[in-house]
């Protein structure tokens, strides 16, 4: 399929995981995609052009979107993947630990939204954002995570209301149990009782990373042109 034929796409967390399949998903269906990511390393063979950022540095942000724009010539979609993880009851949850991923998960996502937003406006573009099941479902132990990509979610449907009438489109996309780097890190500390998540685990397995990325060039494609403000739920049915 060519459905990104010309369509000039702004990823980041491309290094890896979800990020990684959909930069290649995209490109292999015709984008010029401009791969943003902390990891250098894994940025190094990608088949797109690559920027090294700090999503949650906003003069970072700023130089990246704007490197962005200069080099593809504009901006049609953005995709917001990067993100972090960290399993910690609340007892032992440090504020520098929770800051750590408000930082990453959401301002990083407010940042890329709000500098590209222009390119986007003239583009009439789409952006995807990637919130998570524990935005809407209990996950112990992840309440720093889960208040992360919670806000993550209602900053999209919100920001969709708002670029609407500029045929802006925003869509939320939450993964489930997806076999990435970020989900094969997570471990429960010693002593904690994490029994309730077996009877989330989805009946069909774990899902890939291009399972999420089929779903993105979809909601981000004229095949999702009357998707906007919505959730994607993408978990296998693990929490129907």
């Amino acid at each position: 399929m060519e459905r990104f034929a010309g369509k000039k796409v702004l990823l980041t967390g491309a290094a890896t995981g979800i990020g990684r399949a959909t930069a290649l998903r995209l490109a292999d269906e015709g984008a010029t995609v401009f791969a943003v990511d902390r990891n250098a390393e894994g940025l190094a063979d990608l088949p797109t052009k690559t920027w090294v950022a700090d999503v949650s540095d906003e003069q970072s942000v700023k130089d990246a979107v704007r490197a962005a724009a200069d080099v593809m010539g504009g901006i049609d979609v953005l995709v917001n993947v990067a993100g972090i993880h960290k399993t910690t009851p609340l007892a032992t949850l440090t504020l520098a630990d929770f800051q750590r991923l408000l930082d990453v998960n959401l301002l990083g996502t407010f940042l890329f939204c709000r500098e590209a937003m222009p390119y986007l406006r003239e583009a009439k573009g789409v952006v995807i954002n990637t919130a998570s099941t524990s935005a809407t479902h209990a996950h112990p132990f992840m309440t720093a995570y889960a208040a992360s990509k919670g806000a993550v979610l209602a900053f999209s449907i919100s920001l969709a209301a708002e670029v609407a009438a500029d045929g802006v489109r925003v869509v939320a996309i939450s993964p489930g149990g997806v076999v990435t780097p970020l989900m094969t890190s997570v471990s429960f500390p010693e002593g904690v009782d994490a029994s309730f998540y077996g009877r989330i685990m989805p009946q069909v397995g774990f899902g890939e990373p291009e399972a999420i990325a089929g779903t993105i060039a979809f909601a981000a494609s004229s095949d999702g042109a009357y998707l906007t403000g919505v959730e994607l739920r993408v978990d296998g049915g693990s929490h129907v």
